[in-house]
This record gives C-alpha cells, structure tokens and sequence, in this order.
C-alpha cells in the first residue's frame, strides 16, 4: 500500500521506539514531542523491503511543551521524504488522540502516542485519521551515527603541528 506515493511503514526500529520512551519519560510530567523519520526496509536488510522502517526521531528547535500539550513552528520541520509522522507523550498516560492530536495526525502516515509510565506497553500507533493501527516493533542494525566532535587530544595536536 502506498501512502503520498511511498511505501507504507513497515514499522518502527526498537533503538528508535526505546529512544523516545526514554525521551518522554526525561520530559515528564510535560509533554514530549518529535517527528517520525524512516528509513526504506531495503537499506536495512529488512526482508520485505517495499517498505520502510522508522529509525529516527527528530526533536525540532524551539518545541514548547507543558503538562497537556507541545507543539513546535512548522517552519522548523525538514521538508523531506524521510517524515512519515509524529511520536509524542500523554503524562496522564491515555493512549487515545485528543482532537489536537488528530489534527496534527493528517500530515503523516503513522503517529505514536506515548503513555505514563512509559514501559514496553505504553504506546499506541495511529493511522493519518487518528484511528488505531498496527505498528511492528523491529530489531534492525541501524547506522552509527557520525560523532560531530569525534576526535581526541592527539588529533588536536597532529592538526595543530601540520599548520
């Protein structure tokens, strides 16, 4: 099934859904927030690679969160193929959409609702209207992440004798 022209949303890697578990329980008791990105199946070694796997969640600058809300300036959002939907937390754990979330659902294939206490089973997946879907929790080998200050002392000091 395609979604925008795309692959649907196989599901969603256990490093990401862990991330943001860990990210929602940090944020408690306000709300947490971020944007699903995937990533195709097939980049992935995932078997049915007509899909793709979420394997990131992107937390836009300047997001503003309270205990019943967060919300965050769409200017901020990388306009990309890589956004397939949202990933958020209800501190008072309902694992239902609010009218505000539903709202928000339509630009996307696939949201997660987060609930207090954040364990394994405290999350739902929605489809672009807000109704309950399936979303696989999969084990994949995701890329290390390149390090922005990736580098010692030494390094310092090897670039600094070269000048």
């Amino acid at each position: 099934m395609l979604f925008g022209g795309r692959p649907t949303v196989l599901g969603i890697a256990e490093d990401a859904l862990e991330f943001a578990r860990e990210a929602a329980e940090d944020s408690h008791p306000d709300e947490y927030l971020g944007l699903l990105r995937a990533t195709p199946a097939s980049d992935l070694d995932v078997p049915e690679s007509e899909g793709y796997v979420v394997t990131d969640v992107l937390v836009i600058p300047g997001t503003e969160t309270n205990p019943v809300s967060a919300t965050f300036g769409s200017s901020q959002v990388p306009n990309d193929m890589r956004n397939v939907g949202s990933i958020h937390s209800h501190p008072n754990g309902v694992l239902a959409p609010s009218d505000a979330d539903r709202a928000m659902f339509g630009k996307g294939q696939v949201h997660v609702i987060l609930g207090h206490p954040y364990g394994r089973d405290c999350w739902r997946a929605f489809d672009s209207e807000g109704e309950p879907t399936t979303l696989d929790v999969i084990e994949v080998d995701l890329p290390e992440a390149e390090e922005f200050f990736d580098f010692t002392q030494s390094d310092i000091d090897e670039e600094l004798r070269r000048e």
